[in-house]
């Protein structure tokens, strides 16, 4: 079956807690699925070719519609977990669409 994305997010992150940023991400990424989600891509930052690097990480999730994002985000699973990713991270999370 092929994965469309037609919605996504991307997180740039800066670590406070190695320990709890694991756990973090082992419980974040079992609350995609149920919205069709699907993590496309991870990376570390290496440089900056222009601008500043203020995170350590980033990676990309994929989604079916903005619709499915968005219930994702608000969804009770994910919700349970903020505050354990606000003790393990810094965290930016903004969503985007495919152009049309």
């Amino acid at each position: 079956m092929e994965f469309k994305v037609t919605a996504f997010f991307v997180v740039t992150t800066a670590i406070k807690d190695p320990e709890k940023f694991q756990e973090y991400g082992a419980k974040a990424g079992q609350t995609f699925a149920p919205y069709g989600g699907k993590l496309v891509m991870r990376g570390k930052a290496e440089q900056a070719l222009a601008g500043e690097v203020n995170h350590q990480g980033v990676s990309i999730v994929g989604f079916p519609d903005m619709d499915a994002l968005n219930s994702w985000y608000q969804s009770a699973e994910y919700q349970a977990l903020i505050p354990l990713r606000d003790e393990a991270v810094d965290m930016t999370l903004i969503t985007y669409n495919e152009p049309t």
